[in-house]
């Protein structure tokens, strides 16, 4: 796609980089209305939350093109679009913008307007990301990675992903392990992204990373998020927690690389972070091959919430903050 972007809109028109595709095919998903974009986001055809926060925006526009003069289908539509994944912030903050401005009675070139500001955002927010995030990471750095968070997941450069590029960019030489990320697989996304800029990696089982920490090979590990709440405790793909608490107990560097959209103040604490939960067959199927016999029951929570005191240090666009420097935003 143009500019490596992942989601972009023309006209009533939103494409997307089809993410349930890759690595094998390189293709792009068309959505011509916004139900279909919200299937799209909750199909995760488009997937990290800045990304379906702009796949999200993109979707409120196609709304309001298509209920043109009908303020109730509109709303109806911002409910629609806010359901179609729970966690990620992102999607809600953009919505809350959007939907101000129709109630102001802004027109649909406002909307357009806002729209693009908000992704330009996000572009510009992960690229100053990258660049404070690199500083973090030595010359010759081992580097352990849990899901996933480049271009794909951000429209372009990533989160964590950025800090990793850019720090290849700058001509370190490091090395990166990137977790399989068990049941969607993300780690083959951040594979094939680190192939595209020639970064070396070897992806591991999810459960090889404590073996890893215990023999040594990894020297810090960093990954983006879905919500942060006032007191830094963070949602994150499934298995965060787990990375956390083994680089604590191997006494590694684990760094969280987010945006600013990404902070939820209206949140004291992890705990009142609504936890998607995804479909069995994501667990019971691979590429729709039935692994387990009929009927198996499957708990499939997407995310879980890592504590504040697990994070050495949170990256922002704005810079490098500790627990207690976000309690001050």
């Amino acid at each position: 796609m143009d500019n490596h972007r992942s989601v972009r809109r023309e006209g009533k028109r939103v494409f997307l980089v089809d993410q349930t595709k890759l690595p094998h095919e390189e293709a792009i998903f068309c959505s011509e209305d916004y139900q279909t974009t919200c299937q799209a986001i909750k199909d995760m055809v488009v997937r990290g939350a800045p990304a379906i926060g702009a796949a999200g925006a993109y979707a409120y526009v196609q709304a309001a093109i298509g209920c043109t003069n009908n303020r109730q289908q509109l709303k109806t539509a911002a409910t629609e679009i806010r359901s179609t994944r729970p966690t990620a912030v992102d999607l809600f903050n953009i919505l809350q913008t959007l939907t101000a401005i129709t109630e102001k009675n802004g027109s649909i070139s406002d909307l357009e307007q806002e729209a693009e500001k908000a992704v330009e955002g996000i572009v510009s927010a992960c690229r100053r990301i990258g660049e404070f995030g690199a500083t973090l990471i030595p010359d010759g750095a081992r580097i352990l990675t849990h899901c996933h968070t480049g271009s794909l997941a951000t429209v372009e450069y990533g989160t964590a992903f950025a800090a990793i590029r850019i720090a290849h960019e700058q001509g370190k030489n490091i090395f990166v392990y990137v977790d399989e990320t068990r049941p969607r697989n993300q780690g083959a996304l951040t594979s094939w992204e680190l192939s595209k800029y020639g970064v070396p990696h070897e992806v591991i089982v999810d459960n090889a990373r404590a073996l890893l920490m215990q023999k040594k090979r990894i020297d810090l590990a960093i990954v983006g998020a879905d919500r942060i709440c006032g007191n830094g405790d963070f949602a994150n793909k499934i298995g965060t927690y787990d990375v956390a608490v083994l680089a604590k107990h191997h006494g590694l560097p684990f760094y969280v690389a987010a945006p600013l959209t990404t902070f939820d103040f209206s949140l004291s604490d992890g705990s009142q972070i609504p936890i998607e939960e995804r479909p069995s067959k994501e667990v019971l199927e691979i590429r729709g091959t039935p692994i387990y016999t009929s009927g198996t029951g499957v708990y499939n929570p997407a995310f879980d919430v890592t504590p504040a005191d697990l994070v050495t240090a949170y990256i922002t666009e704005k810079g490098i903050m500790t627990t207690p420097q976000i309690g001050a935003l």
